[in-house]
């Protein structure tokens, strides 16, 4: 597939199907109520993102999921900015109903403020950034993004745990 072999980059799609729909099914999951996105037309769009890319280079199975979880998040996140663009009612005031009244799709500015934070963690502190990805939209565990960034379970660990004290900090004072 990395020498542009388009038929290898189709047999690969029945063989990870499923595990992309696992990871497309999580990521939804975390977001709010009222997404329009389905897991499988992300699937397909994250797979056509990252198969179109030129020779990506991934090493083994982490390498191609965190590919995956990272073109999933760009998806969702420019699906969160087209929705608070203003011809999509993005400048208009939100508000809350009752269970006996029509439903409005939550706001979209949790996704983009998480984005914006996680592009400063990218920036700041790079591997932290790549833990983030295996860990939280991979859905590696601790010893997968161990063994894939061939560091020990014990700094990934505490990776983690900064990765997460940072964030909150990061998002209560964004």
């Amino acid at each position: 597939m990395s020498r542009g072999d388009r038929e290898a980059a189709a047999d690969l799609l029945p063989l990870i199907y499923d595990a992309l729909r696992e990871l497309a099914r999580t990521k939804l999951a975390k977001l709010p109520p009222g997404q329009t996105l389905q897991s499988t037309a992300l699937v397909h769009e994250a797979y056509l993102k990252i198969v179109g890319r030129v020779d990506p280079g991934w090493d083994h199975r982490g390498h191609f999921f965190a590919a995956a979880a990272q073109a999933m998040r760009e998806i969702l996140v420019d699906q969160a900015r087209r929705k608070a663009a203003f011809k999509h009612g993005g400048g208009a005031k939100r508000i809350d109903l009752g269970a006996d009244e029509a439903a409005i799709e939550p706001p979209s500015d949790d996704v983009l403020a998480v984005h914006e934070a996680l592009q400063r963690l990218e920036n700041e502190y790079p591997r932290k950034s790549q833990v983030i990805n295996l860990r939280y939209f991979s859905g590696f565990t601790n010893e997968e993004t161990a063994a894939i960034l061939s560091v020990s379970v014990g700094t990934i660990e505490r990776e983690w745990r900064y990765i997460r004290a940072w964030l909150k900090k990061e998002l209560r004072h964004g």
